[in-house]
């Protein structure tokens, strides 16, 4: 199973694997029956999680209930766990929007509260790139962009677009692929091969490995910065029941 998904992950494009999950994964979920994992999101029991990943595969990474990933758990745990985001509605614009996160967002919120983007998604509301955001200034209170800015060729720019659109005393989570072992980001964009970016990168579609400046990056684009820490967040216990990674979830706040 591991290598089918390394296969499908890194063969099929982004749009189909989109609609084509929804249907896969669950079934192929029915081979982990049993109670061992519960996803926070979903509420979904596995005796674990799927594997998943590009290039290394990680076990015990995929809900088959609601697609999430160990990120997407760990943000869904915080956002609850600290945030009135459920409860208030807040305007939120939800940038490259993941499925299991969307899918419940979208039961809470009315259509104009909460709007969804993306380049090609066939799953979002609006299609544009970040770096050009056909949108008003200062007009969402909250903005979910994960894992997107290093898919961008100016992901300083689209940092800015973000911040321009943020309403002041609005906040978000931009969280991204890093190495904190690197002092600084590491990219170039002559490197347009997928298999070379799959080495340098992580990913084929992926232009850069962000270092531990990523957060002067949002801070000279005008925002505040927090990390919260899962392993500070969570106990050893919750952070095996719902199988979340030891990664920084990254705050950001408009002043």
């Amino acid at each position: 199973m591991k290598r089918a998904i390394r296969w499908v992950l890194n063969h099929i494009p982004r749009r189909w694997l989109q609609r084509l999950a929804g249907w896969a994964v669950p079934v192929m979920g029915l081979a982990y029956v049993g109670r061992g994992r519960h996803c926070p999101i979903c509420g979904t029991r596995r005796r674990k999680f799927l594997p998943y990943g590009y290039v290394t595969t990680r076990e015990d990474a995929l809900c088959p209930g609601c697609l999430s990933l160990e990120r997407h758990r760990a943000i869904w745990l915080w956002i609850t766990r600290n945030t009135d985001l459920l409860n208030s509605h807040p305007r939120l614009l939800h940038i490259a929007p993941e499925v299991s996160l969307m899918g419940r967002l979208r039961k809470l919120y009315t259509t104009s509260d909460y709007i969804t983007a993306d380049l090609e998604s066939p799953l979002a509301d609006m299609h544009f790139d970040v770096q050009h955001i056909p949108l008003e200034s200062r007009s969402f209170d909250v903005v979910i962009c994960n894992h997107l800015f290093e898919h961008v060729e100016d992901d300083r720019r689209a940092m800015r677009e973000l911040y321009r659109i943020m309403r002041p005393g609005g906040w978000g989570i931009m969280v991204v692929p890093e190495d904190r072992s690197r002092m600084t980001t590491y990219e170039d964009d002559t490197i347009t091969d997928p298999e070379q970016r799959t080495a340098l990168f992580g990913q084929y579609d992926h232009r850069r490995i962000y270092g531990c400046d990523y957060d002067d990056r949002l801070r000279q684009a005008g925002f505040r910065v927090e990390r919260i820490s899962c392993s500070d967040m969570l106990t050893p216990e919750e952070r095996t029941l719902y199988a979340t990674a030891n990664d920084d979830i990254v705050v950001v706040y408009k002043d």
